[in-house]
């Protein structure tokens, strides 16, 4: 980066720094008084624990915030929260990776109702098939949780959950949108309880021509279109006993541009989740979850010849004894991986996964202490132990420390091992985590930075070229090895400051994610991302606009090919029009910004989004 481009970079963040630390000093006196409940997160410890309560570095985004932002798909929301960036290949629906705190995509596991998601062909969730439409909640944890959930949880874990009608009326509701592209967009849910039973259905649809992915390539729009829904039945046995279930179904087909530029290639998705629980509190201090899952990933392409198919199944018991101050855990789980990869030598490969997890927590006065170990033994490679540790202290009524240390493996995938590339010896990658967070938290306004440092050894790289190493037979010569090492580092500041009025929130990212052998970025990771948002109410509206500014990037490990650094700007709009009825208006890259987050591949310029939701109270 030239010595002008760090300096315009530096003057476009300290004024986002500036405001998200004067957020912290906002007096509670302008922040609004209405009483609400606390937020509840379960990812972090898989027991429900109010959000004041976690030591881990934790965002919430809610249903609100979903349909507020516009967005199209959950790499963009995400890619809003700290510490969060993201390349795709062309549109909403290309080939997306996702990065959090500057880690490879397949460090950071995607759960979807407790149901694993995952691809054993390239390594983690297809963030792309992931539908928003159908989506409540979303929690994202930064920072190892190998501990808690075994192979994968080297970054942090997301999990999303769909809609669910425990404790509500019957309420339907209907959302029909068009925008640039010619997007349209439809989805209709209904959801409620009766008695001892709730239930939750949701369907939508989702169509866009699309732009040019690749404007030096084939010359024709990259278009798509996505049918999903979910549903979701509960139960009530008896006091304190729970069964429910819930299934989430997508499938995406999308235009892309291949190898050979004359192919009007396409790629369909199909993504399917499944889970079965029962929750027993039996008493006061004991309870159980038992639950089983099984998560899909179907992958195929035409014409340019290509089919994979992932099947996750999970069983796994929880157990939970609260004593006074005291929080006892112990998960017994078994994961089972199968992979089918039709190539040009097909594989069909599985693998098992046997956990014994234990976990204690403990809060009294300032303090807060949060212990987890675990054993995971794999069938093919054997044993592998993980723990962390996390401390708060409250130094001062709205002022508090965090501390934690853990670490993380990441097994290989079965096609990392067992196809024309694989290397059946491959070792896991591990890694070792650090950090130390400063937060304040007053009514209406929150303040944090989080340093971390995180290494991974044992990395699993492809090694190009004939004789790189003695296996893998496949058409392009090369295989995967154990030959990588990675750093990350960096600092995560964020700010929240809410009124009756008005609101303000913004992050700012400065991270050093590097190749610990030879000093260069990783590919596609920027050192420094920011974002700020305001909203404010007027004359019935609410008004909002976010800024987004991501610094350069390289495409590659030698650091040769230069992504430039862009800023986006997004205004919205929302209102109810009538009791019912609420409108929503949007406008991404106002000033019609052209970048890339992946070279070669082109994005989004302007766009318009308008929708409209009926859904009576």
């Amino acid at each position: 980066m030239t010595f002008s481009s760090r300096t315009r970079w530096l003057g476009a963040s300290l004024p986002l720094l500036a405001s998200t630390l004067a957020l912290a000093q906002a007096p509670s006196l302008t922040a609004s008084t209405t009483p609400t409940l606390a937020p509840v997160v379960v990812t972090a410890t898989r027991t429900e624990q109010p959000l004041t309560d976690v030591v881990a570095d934790v965002t919430l985004i809610d249903r609100e915030q979903i349909e507020r932002s516009g967005a199209t798909g959950l790499a963009d929301l995400l890619g809003r929260v700290p510490g969060i960036g993201f390349a795709r290949n062309g549109g909403v629906a290309g080939t997306t990776s996702l990065y959090l705190r500057g880690a490879e995509t397949r460090f950071t596991p995607l759960f979807v109702d407790g149901v694993r998601v995952d691809s054993q062909a390239t390594g983690g969730a297809s963030w792309n098939a992931i539908p928003l439409s159908q989506i409540e909640r979303i929690e994202v944890v930064r920072g190892p949780a190998a501990a808690v959930y075994g192979s994968d949880a080297i970054a942090g874990v997301i999990q999303v959950f769909t809609r669910r009608g425990q404790g509500e009326p019957f309420t339907p509701s209907v959302t029909v949108g068009a925008g640039s592209d010619r997007l349209r967009k439809a989805d209709a849910s209904l959801r409620g309880s009766q008695g001892a039973f709730d239930y939750s259905l949701g369907i939508s649809r989702e169509t866009s021509a699309g732009f040019n992915a690749q404007p030096a390539a084939n010359p024709d729009r990259d278009g798509y279109d996505s049918t999903a829904g979910s549903a979701s039945l509960g139960w009530r046995l008896l006091p304190g006993h729970r069964v429910e279930a819930t299934a989430l179904a997508n499938a995406l087909d999308a235009r892309y541009d291949g190898f050979a530029s004359s192919f009007d290639d396409w790629s369909r998705q199909d993504l399917r989740t499944l889970g079965l629980a029962w929750n027993a509190q039996w008493t006061d201090r004991y309870s159980t979850r038992l639950a089983a899952t099984r998560g899909t990933e179907r992958y195929e392409t035409d014409p340019s010849p290509y089919l994979t198919e992932t099947r996750v199944n999970s069983v796994l018991l929880h157990n939970e004894w609260r004593q006074g101050a005291h929080r006892f855990s112990l998960d017994l789980e078994r994961r089972e991986d199968r992979l089918e990869n039709a190539t040009t030598a097909p594989t069909d490969t599985q693998r098992t996964q046997d956990g014994l997890a234990l976990g204690w927590g403990w809060r009294a006065g300032d303090h807060a202490l949060q212990l987890n170990a675990r054993h995971d033994y794999d069938s093919e490679f054997g044993g592998q132990s993980t723990g962390s540790i996390a401390w708060a202290w409250q130094f001062l009524p709205r002022w508090g420390l965090t501390a934690s240390a853990g670490t993380a493996y990441r097994a290989p995938t079965l096609y990392q091992r067992f196809s024309l590339y694989g290397i059946p010896t491959l070792r896991p990658e591990v890694a070792n985590n650090r950090e130390l967070g400063l937060k304040y938290r007053a009514d209406g306004a929150s303040f944090s930075v989080v340093g971390y440092r995180n290494r991974v050894a044992d990395l699993i790289t492809f090694q190009p070229g004939p004789g790189a190493c003695a296996a893998g037979s496949g058409p392009f010569a090369g295989c995967y090895a154990n030959t990588g090492r990675a750093r990350l580092a960096g600092l995560t500041f964020a700010g929240e400051w809410r009124a009756a009025w008005a609101s303000l929130r913004g992050s700012l990212d400065l991270q050093e994610p590097t190749d610990a052998s030879t000093g260069q970025l990783l590919p596609r990771r920027p050192r420094r991302m920011a974002t700020l948002a305001a909203d404010t109410r007027a004359a019935g509206w609410t008004l909002g606009t976010e800024l987004q500014l991501v610094d350069e990037r390289f495409n590659d490990a030698a650091n040769t090919q230069r992504l430039g650094g862009y800023g986006l700007v997004n205004l919205w709009a929302t209102r109810a029009i009538a009791p019912q009825w609420k409108l929503l208006a949007r406008i991404d890259n106002l000033a019609d910004k052209d970048y890339q987050t992946a070279r070669g591949y082109a994005t989004a310029g302007r766009g318009v989004f308008v929708s409209l939701q009926w859904e009576p109270r």
